[in-house]
């Protein structure tokens, strides 16, 4: 260090200014330095209280700032401190400075151990937020596709209340013969809105390779109303005008061009 250095060391203003204090403080002055400011310190009892407030503002600082994490981190870097800070229980003005000064570099390399160990757990706090907060919008996600779901099907069943109750909706119960006994279906038609519903649910389930179908006999045609789907409930089927009956048969899966007559299982008449 240049003879300017050392100048400005000796003079207890300059000391002061510098922040050469805080160097003396933290250890990181050469040896001839922190001798020239032991001594000064121990002439000069002014400058002595103000090193000493910033020696009691640095642990004031350090624990004050100090970040509050887990109970088991916090345990485990106390432990790791407590052998180094008893050592405060040295009380000696001058000569233990070394001392205090790897306290010090202790604490402040355990807060930062802290800081380490907290700023992980925070991160895994926050992905562990960001997982729950992404499981919260897929179930809302999922919940309002559910809604959607629910608000579809109450406004078809309302345009299918409104229709089957309708004082022009003509009701016919279409049951089973001795092919099918135990089937029941009703059909609702409207000759002013030309429009068929079929309540298939009473009909006996089929192998997967048979599906049931409807006809209108016309003049004794019948002709096609549409195959009747498995899996629903209510059903518009097609409307066939001056139809005499209402027939349903049993027909190979995708059905047919002309019904089985064999397999005729339900008719009823307009």
């Amino acid at each position: 260090m240049d003879s300017h250095r050392k100048d400005d060391m000796i003079d207890r203003k300059s000391i002061k200014e510098k922040g050469i204090l805080e160097q003396y403080l933290l250890g990181e002055l050469l040896d001839d330095e922190q001798a020239q400011v032991d001594k000064i310190l121990r002439e000069d009892k002014k400058l002595f209280q103000y090193y000493t407030e910033i020696e009691e503002g640095f642990e004031k600082l350090a624990f004050e700032n100090a970040i509050d994490p887990p109970v088991s981190i916090k345990e485990s870097v106390l432990n790791a401190i407590r052998p180094i800070t008893s050592d405060k229980k040295e009380k000696m003005i001058y000569s233990d400075h070394s001392n205090k000064r790897f306290i010090y570099w202790s604490i402040a390399a355990s807060l930062a151990i802290l800081f380490m160990l907290s700023s992980g757990w925070l991160y895994d706090q926050w992905q562990s937020s960001k997982n729950k907060l992404q499981i919260v919008q897929n179930e809302t996600l999922n919940l309002r596709n559910r809604i959607e779901i629910l608000e579809k099907d109450l406004k078809e069943t309302n345009a299918w209340y409104t229709k089957i109750n309708h004082p022009n909706t003509l009701k016919l119960v279409l049951r089973g013969n001795e092919i099918s006994p135990n089937s029941t279906a009703i059909t609702y038609i409207n000759h002013k809105t030309e429009t068929v519903l079929l309540h298939s649910e009473g009909l006996q389930k089929l192998a997967r390779n048979k599906t049931y179908q409807m006809w209108a006999d016309v003049d004794g045609e019948m002709i096609d109303m549409g195959v009747i789907p498995a899996e629903q409930q209510m059903i518009a089927m097609k409307y066939i005008a001056n139809a005499a009956s209402i027939n349903i048969t049993i027909e190979p899966a995708g059905g047919s061009d002309h019904p089985t007559v064999e397999r005729l299982i339900s008719n009823v008449l307009l």
